[in-house]
């Protein structure tokens, strides 16, 4: 009886391997080599870049919101008193206008007025001890360069003998309280030649103020 041709043919290496290794391991094999399967272990580290880049920004803006909030802290423990200390400007301006109303010769005159001036003298020597208190300066620029943050030009005056933009009078004083203006100095300005150069760094005055 002859043998079956068939039968005696030998199957190839890589069959006859998937049939000695058995069904899981092709299936392990057959899964191994479909495209598209993303690693799962790059999928991890990606997601945990992920996080963690939400997590350095959510503590960067917790971190801005804290110094904010610091900030204006502080702020409202120098500046708290501003409104207060606005209100009082008025005050210490008339004390000031009393005293320059009044001559020596008046205060020579009548020993009556020598003491009410005293009194005011003494009453506006507290309103500038207060004010320091709360670290409020008053601005009296007499002489100096005109400057926009701190000085505001109600007029320029000609043949003063000053150069360009000093100031040669000062109307009303302004206050600094802190690093922050409380109010403006109103000065006149000296115009100085017209065909003269401004200093460098000098800018024109805005009398329109």
């Amino acid at each position: 009886m002859s043998a079956d041709p068939e039968k005696n043919e030998e199957l190839p290496e890589d069959e006859a391997e998937q049939q000695e290794a058995g069904p899981e391991a092709a299936a392990e094999a057959e899964a191994a080599a479909e495209p598209g399967e993303a690693d799962p272990v790059e999928a991890l580290a990606a997601e945990n870049a992920e996080l963690k880049d939400r997590l350095m920004r959510a503590l960067a803006e917790v971190e801005n919101v804290r110094r904010r909030a610091d900030k204006e802290r502080q702020d409202a423990a120098k500046f708290g008193p501003s409104g207060l200390a606005k209100e009082l400007l008025a005050v210490a301006d008339n004390l000031g206008r009393a005293l320059q109303s009044v001559t020596d010769e008046d205060r020579e005159a009548s020993a009556s007025v020598k003491n009410l001036v005293v009194g005011v003298e003494m009453i506006e020597k507290q309103f500038v001890d207060a004010f320091e208190r709360f670290h409020i300066k008053r601005i009296d620029p007499l002489g100096e360069k005109f400057s926009y943050e701190k000085h505001q030009a109600i007029s320029e005056a000609t043949d003063t003998g000053q150069p360009a933009g000093t100031i040669v009078q000062v109307l009303q004083p302004g206050y600094m309280m802190h690093e922050r203006l409380l109010r403006p100095a109103m000065v006149v300005v000296a115009k100085g030649d017209s065909d003269a150069v401004p200093p460098e760094g000098h800018a024109s005055i805005d009398t329109t103020a």
